[in-house]
């Protein structure tokens, strides 16, 4: 990798910074070029007064979770609104590289997830399990129904560099994982709280038709 230009004069300092990251570099330890292809930055060399870090979603994939369901039958003569208690019956906790201690510096991460999938995710600590789901419903059929909470598990990898300075204002990126990989996150969107039966198929693949599934239909 050819670094740019460089002042005659420099510091001591500059030099044998440049010194170790070019080491890093060739030896695959933790520099850009034992990132999986497609994972870079678009430049090689950037300025450390204005690119600190560059971070990207490398893969993604959404999942529908039932968190908290119960079945119930509604007999004829027995419609209208009641109250009941959910059970918990699957979780699903932000997590960023196996920690759920979410720091503000993974904010970034989160605001590049929610530009991928389309939709608003938890950005801070969280689980599912914090609450316990005790409403009203308003099932006006006599039948079975599947009364649920759910949510979105969003869960994948990132792409992190971070810019090591060369010089008063040039630098290179390198992998900010020690392993020359990436990081992993989990994150889930806002649950929601609904009720199924199987008077009509939900579309595959949405919470809906994974709770109806769960009420065997």
């Amino acid at each position: 990798m050819t670094l740019v230009h460089r002042p005659r004069r420099r510091t001591a300092t500059a030099a044998a910074a440049a010194t170790i990251i070019m080491t890093l570099l060739e030896i695959g330890g933790i520099g850009a070029g034992t990132a999986h292809a497609g994972t870079r930055p678009p430049t090689t060399n950037c300025n450390p007064a204005v690119d600190q870090t560059w971070l990207d979603v490398t893969s993604l994939q959404v999942d529908p979770v039932v968190t908290d369901f119960l079945a119930v039958y509604v007999a004829p003569g027995t419609t209208g609104q009641r109250t009941e208690t959910l059970s918990r019956v699957d979780s699903v906790t932000t997590v960023v590289n196996r920690s759920t201690e979410i720091s503000a510096s993974a904010n970034v991460l989160f605001v590049k997830i929610e530009a991928k999938v389309g939709f608003s995710v938890q950005k801070t600590t969280s689980t599912t399990t914090s609450t316990t789901v005790s409403t009203t419903w308003n099932l006006n059929q006599p039948g079975y129904y599947g009364l649920y909470r759910g949510t979105r598990r969003v869960q994948g990898e990132y792409a992190k560099f971070v810019c090591a300075q060369t010089g008063p204002t040039t630098g290179v990126w390198i992998n900010a994982f020690p392993d020359g990989g990436g990081g992993s996150f989990t994150t889930y969107e806002l649950p929601e709280i609904g009720s199924v039966n199987c008077a009509q198929t939900e579309p595959a693949g949405t919470l809906r038709r994974t709770a109806q599934i769960r009420l065997s239909c």
